[in-house]
């Protein structure tokens, strides 16, 4: 019987999307090596739609014999996960962008819990989420199970990185202040607040539900929670956040070096935001779009001239 945040997440995964989104992962899904557990749609085009812009998806294999690629991409996938690629898919007469990450489900679960140094998975999937496809009833049980644990730890670490009491919003901005502090992103100063404008209710209504799942005694006044933590809790998650901090980066540099030879589809992106940002068209050639390490130096060469050419 699922408790009461369980309840709560899956009204949330189970509201309807774009038919076009559902139809992409489907699509996504059906070209794995393995059928996957399941795709997961989030990030801002789920906060706010926009035709022009580029989905996040999230696919969750059984194991890594679900991954794609060639060798050096499986290995990536293996060692330094997600590898994260980019797609197109015509639905009806739309084109529809997507960024799309692979992980499995052992390294998914690996990066839900209280003792990650990496926060990519939790932090992301505490937010709002969609499962637009699944495999079968099993498949969809084990990803609430994923999505309630990001939910239980995010809420556990803004009571650990919070003030002794505040509000349930400010324990969730002093969070996401953090997460983003945490790695390599470029964003503007408060970023992390905007996750909340819109969805004030939802996470309002989530951190009770996350410390009651997690085991955290709190006390309610009015508007503030004061979750019940001693003074040498908090000094040892300091100590566990310092060492988070001082991880986060590095790793996240690492990952980007990593897509310079996993980033299928790569130069397909590239000239997409091109075109979104400046309205040029690169106009890619096949074998440019299939070897973008080679042609790297030419499609550089191109970006710059277009980019300096005066607009019309």
């Amino acid at each position: 019987m699922p408790d009461a945040l369980e309840q709560r997440l899956i009204a949330e995964l189970t509201t309807p999307v774009d038919p076009g989104v559902s139809a992409f992962a489907d699509a996504l899904a059906r070209a794995c090596p393995e059928l996957p557990l399941g795709v997961l749609f989030y990030g801002s085009l789920l906060r706010n739609a926009d035709p022009d812009g580029i989905l996040d998806f999230y696919i969750v294999t059984e194991n890594a014999e679900g991954f794609s690629g060639g060798l050096i991409a499986r290995t990536g996938n293996l060692v330094l996960p997600p590898n994260v690629r980019y797609s197109e898919f015509r639905y009806q007469d739309r084109v529809l962008r997507a960024k799309i990450a692979v992980l499995s489900r052992e390294q998914f679960a690996a990066r839900t819990t209280l003792g990650a140094l990496d926060t990519t998975i939790w932090a992301r999937f505490c937010q709002p989420v969609r499962l637009v496809w699944v495999r079968g009833p099993e498949s969809a049980d084990s990803l609430l199970t994923l999505i309630a644990g990001c939910v239980t730890t995010a809420s556990c670490w803004a009571a650990l990185l919070g003030a002794p009491s505040m509000t349930a919003l400010e324990f969730w901005k002093t969070l996401f202040a953090h997460t983003y502090a945490s790695e390599l992103r470029v964003e503007k100063k408060g970023r992390g607040n905007s996750i909340l404008e819109g969805q004030e209710v939802r996470y309002a209504a989530l951190l009770p539900l996350g410390w009651a799942k997690g085991g955290l005694q709190f006390s309610v006044y009015g508007d503030i929670l004061e979750p019940v933590l001693s003074a040498a809790l908090r000094r040892k998650a300091a100590r566990r956040w310092a060492l988070v901090q001082t991880s986060g980066r590095p790793r996240n540099v690492a990952r980007l070096l990593k897509a310079a030879f996993t980033f299928e589809n790569g130069a397909s992106y590239l000239a997409w935001k091109i075109q979104r940002h400046t309205g040029f068209d690169m106009k890619l050639s096949p074998f440019e779009r299939r070897h973008p390490l080679v042609m790297l130096p030419r499609l550089l060469w191109r970006a710059r001239k277009l980019l300096g050419r005066p607009k019309a």
